[in-house]
């Protein structure tokens, strides 16, 4: 029997935007190989992820009941992570969609059509000169469908599927809109990327999950959008007029405001002086700009006329674009002049890694090939058997990195053959002692060996938080409390991020501590391990600490002690 959804809920609104975040991710290249307007960078999907995961990581700190409140959430860490033109544009467009429904804890059909709508038009004001037949026509097109569907239905997932199906109608009359589209042969990027979420949207109404089984797409799809070629193929790098893809964010000081008093209008105006693609947004406490202008530093001046200048990105648009030429001829050269096989290398490291930051320093300290993964995302057998395969050497070592990985890590080394040794580190900073203790002169045994006795050398320590009141090892924790974990217990615990680090600090030093290892997570701020930093060098004299930029989710802090 057919059941309506009448409304939705915080906890499956977050499930939506958690999910149409991850069906953009798996289609990040595709969205970047249709990127022709405003300029031909290549990196409208990129932008859009990294905004989109911004937004999806706020919500993730604190989901709950209230459909107002994790739309506030994801709106408030969509407009702080927002990069380039199309991440701008959809903060604004979540910006609205969190407005329409602010106070409601849980939304109907006639509700999720309104803050559509409303998202629609805060993203219009926000662009200095709107232009139709990118994301925000198939925002607006599909929005105004919504809102004439809710009048008729009540059942939310007719609503985001007749939603979902204008916003693919309008995507396919673009090219119509933007003559550049036409010209090149492809739909207008910002709006697939916007499809690619609504499509999630929809999958988590109906019950599914599409992030579960979506490939990615292969390098042969990309390259050939239309005749082989991505679509920047078609465009010359002299066609960008204003080189420098520039943002700027401000936090407001009264000080200055009073001196310059800031009028959004204004200096939204003041901007399209001096460049294009400008857009201008702004609460009680922050500015953010966008612009693709000549004189990036004129833009930043001006900015700084109101406050504190917190996060600057500039890019040059004519160099991304020229490597996208590069990158598509050398795809090509490579399909029409076959090279000889690549010869293999004597070892090759595989390792499992969480965070950007700690796969840099992997691979700075030799590891050949570093999967994504940790202990929410673990890798399968076939993840490894591919690294294995990569990696391309004749003697092959895992560092699996987590007590979870270990298995899947044997029983890819068993089909892959006798030349693969897995070392069981069950941590990263067991880990990265295993790969020091790595000796290219000694042959594969020796150096499993080796590297599996370092594994006790080192003492690892992480601080996270807890997703429910419990209370282990005789520490009542409650939820979003920090938690520091020496191995695998729970040693302190408490609100304060930085008061948690000590304590678990203090339990982990001993008198032959020498080295102190702080990979810094998402979670955590530049002050706050300055702090921690302050209070190592105060209390132990003698002591090395070395920090890293790990950028790991989850773990605030990932701590080895040696």
């Amino acid at each position: 029997m057919f059941v309506a959804t009448k409304q939705i809920t915080g906890t499956e609104l977050a499930q939506m935007f958690i999910e149409g975040a991850a069906n953009l991710s798996n289609h990040v290249k595709v969205v970047d190989a249709l990127n022709v307007f405003p300029v031909p960078d290549g990196d409208t999907g990129t932008n859009m992820n990294l905004s989109i995961t911004s937004g999806v990581k706020e919500v993730k700190q604190s989901i709950q009941e209230d459909a107002s409140k994790v739309a506030t959430s994801f709106a408030k860490g969509l407009l702080m992570g927002a990069r380039g033109n199309s991440g701008v544009i959809l903060s604004q467009l979540f910006r609205g969609f969190s407005k329409e429904i602010e106070g409601k804890s849980a939304i109907k059909a006639t509700d999720l059509a309104a803050a559509f709508e409303h998202g629609v038009e805060t993203a219009y004001k926000a662009v200095m000169k709107p232009v139709e037949g990118t994301i925000l026509t198939v925002a607006k097109d599909s929005a105004k469908h919504a809102v004439k569907i809710a009048r008729k239905h009540d059942d939310i997932v007719v609503v985001m599927e007749e939603t979902l199906k204008e916003a693919n109608a309008s995507l396919k009359r673009t090219p119509d809109l933007l003559p550049v589209l036409k010209e090149v042969g492809v739909v207008d990027s910002g709006g697939q990327g916007l499809v690619y979420i609504y499509e999630g949207f929809l999958a988590v109404l109906k019950g599914e999950k599409l992030s579960d089984h979506l490939d990615e797409p292969s390098m042969d799809e990309l390259v050939k959008v239309e005749h082989h070629h991505n679509a920047q193929s078609h465009m010359s790098t002299e066609d960008i007029e204003f080189g420098f893809c520039t943002e700027v964010m401000v936090r407001f000081e009264d000080e200055k405001t009073k001196k310059s008093p800031f009028d959004e209008a204004e200096f939204r105006q003041e901007l399209s002086l001096i460049g294009d693609s400008l857009l201008v947004v702004s609460d009680e406490d922050l500015l953010k700009v966008h612009i693709h202008a000549e004189q990036p530093g004129e833009v930043l001046t001006k900015a700084q006329r109101y406050g504190e200048l917190i996060n600057i990105k500039i890019e040059n648009m004519r160099q991304q674009h020229t490597h996208l030429l590069e990158e598509t001829k050398s795809v090509y050269e490579k399909k029409e002049e076959p090279t000889k096989p690549k010869e293999k290398s004597e070892f090759g490291i595989v390792t499992v890694s969480m965070g950007e930051g700690v796969a840099k320093l992997f691979k700075g300290l030799g590891a050949g090939v570093v999967i994504q993964g940790g202990q929410t995302m673990n890798p399968s057998t076939e993840d490894i058997v591919k690294a294995i395969e990569e990696a391309h050497a004749e003697n092959v070592i895992i560092l699996p990195n987590n007590g979870n990985i270990i298995m899947a890590a044997e029983q890819a080394a068993e089909v892959a053959g006798k030349h693969v040794k897995v070392i069981p580190s069950k941590t990263v900073p067991q880990g990265l002692a295993a790969l020091l203790a790595f000796n290219p002169g000694q042959d594969l045994e020796k150096n499993a060996t080796i590297m599996q006795e370092s594994l006790s050398t080192v003492k690892s320590g992480q601080v996270t938080y807890a997703v429910r009141d419990t209370s282990i090892d005789g520490i009542d924790i409650k939820k979003d409390d920090f938690m520091g974990i020496s191995e695998k217990k729970i040693v302190s615990s408490g609100q304060s991020i930085i008061e948690v680090t000590k304590d678990l600090l203090d339990t982990m030093i001993d008198e032959n501590t020498e080295i102190i290892t702080l990979l810094q997570g998402d979670e955590a701020t530049d002050e706050q391990t300055n702090e921690i930093v302050a209070y190592l060098e105060e209390k132990y004299d003698g002591i090395e600490v070395d920090i890293h930029d790990g950028n790991q989710p989850l773990y605030s802090y990932i701590i080895s002690v040696e």
